[in-house]
């Protein structure tokens, strides 16, 4: 990918966003001092995008009463079954070598994710190796980033089963308009 390419996308992204690259990392800087994350669904409100927000502005899940997940939910399940279940497990179950992400966010916030997914993580020692790569520069997940932690979060609080949600709403027409701009297509 042409990194100067990146930053025209990432700049015209970052204007339909809650939170821009740099936020998210400086966040996940200091994230030892935020509180754990609360029920996701407690608190939800929609925004003009479509997306569920908590009442502090975190990207959260919406399960409706006949059981339709968000358009969000869903695209994060495939965007994740697109690009993660390869080393995660099909459903966030984890894998010989790759954690549960099912688990792991029931204690990672939305910093600490943001902050594995763009920077990687490695975890060297007598009893493991494991080495989660840097996604900053693939668009195919950065893209989807909210997507895949609400995706990963609702599994993680336990509303939605394993496997494709059978039923959701419809795709908001400003989250087409935010994949073609992240994803450099459209005029």
């Amino acid at each position: 990918m042409n990194p100067e390419s990146w930053s025209e996308r990432d700049a015209a992204m970052v204007k339909n966003r809650r939170w821009s690259w740099s936020a998210a990392l400086a966040a996940a800087t200091v994230v030892a001092f935020l509180p754990p994350n609360l029920d996701a669904a407690e608190t939800a409100t929609k925004g003009e995008d479509g997306k569920y927000m908590t009442s502090d502005g975190m990207p959260t899940y919406n399960i409706g009463s006949d059981g339709a997940v968000d358009w969000y939910t869903y695209s994060g399940y495939r965007r994740y079954h697109a690009d993660c279940h390869t080393c995660h497990g099909p459903d966030g179950q984890g894998s010989s070598y790759a954690p549960a992400l099912a688990n792991s966010l029931k204690t990672l916030t939305y910093e600490q994710f943001m902050d594995v997914v763009v920077n990687g993580r490695q975890k060297v020692g007598v009893a493991e190796n494991q080495v989660m790569p840097a996604f900053a520069q693939n668009a195919n997940v950065m893209c989807y980033i909210d997507d895949l932690y609400i995706y990963l979060k609702a599994r993680a609080d336990g509303v939605i089963p394993r496997g494709r949600p059978p039923k959701r709403e419809d795709k908001p027409k400003m989250a087409t308009q935010n994949e073609d701009s992240c994803l450099g297509r459209g005029g």
